[in-house]
């Protein structure tokens, strides 16, 4: 009888992940960022579930969480940089965007490359940004996402 995959009993005294547990594991934590980054993670957040859900009480909590984030200037020009940057990448994928819910601490695979896009932008290393928006946005739109990236970086 074979063993259920998260069931399975270690060979030789090593020890085995169940392979949902191995890929959380290897995801970055929502603790790994900075403040900025972890503001914008919730903005993306609040977004992704007003486009969803279609729930305007989404749109009204990321202006009220951009409000009450410390450090913000303007925190609607905060949320209207983060929802361009998300529609733009909405209509140039093929597929949809995967969002946590806001409180989640895991972040899904899109999610790490958007933070991944702004840590790059806010080192300015327009190279390197250009790169990584291509890969992650599709043809016609890299030019638009990239200026969004640096407009959100740079808030």
């Amino acid at each position: 009888m074979t063993p259920a995959i998260c069931g399975s009993m270690p060979d030789a005294g090593q020890s085995q992940l169940c392979p949902l547990q191995a890929a959380l594991g290897a995801r970055p934590c929502v603790d790994s960022y900075d403040d900025f980054c972890r503001v914008a993670l919730s903005l993306f957040r609040f977004i992704g579930a007003a486009y969803t859900t279609g729930a305007s009480d989404c749109w009204e909590a990321a202006y009220r969480f951009a409000d009450e984030a410390p450090g913000i200037a303007d925190s609607p020009l905060l949320v209207a940089r983060a929802a361009a940057l998300v529609r733009i990448l909405r209509s140039g994928r093929p597929c949809e965007l995967c969002f946590m819910p806001p409180s989640c601490r895991r972040l899904s695979k899109d999610e790490t490359e958007l933070m991944r896009l702004l840590a790059v932008a806010r080192r300015k290393q327009p190279g390197e940004l250009e790169s990584i928006v291509c890969a992650f946005v599709g043809s016609g739109k890299e030019a638009a996402a990239t200026r969004a990236v640096n407009a959100l970086a740079l808030c």
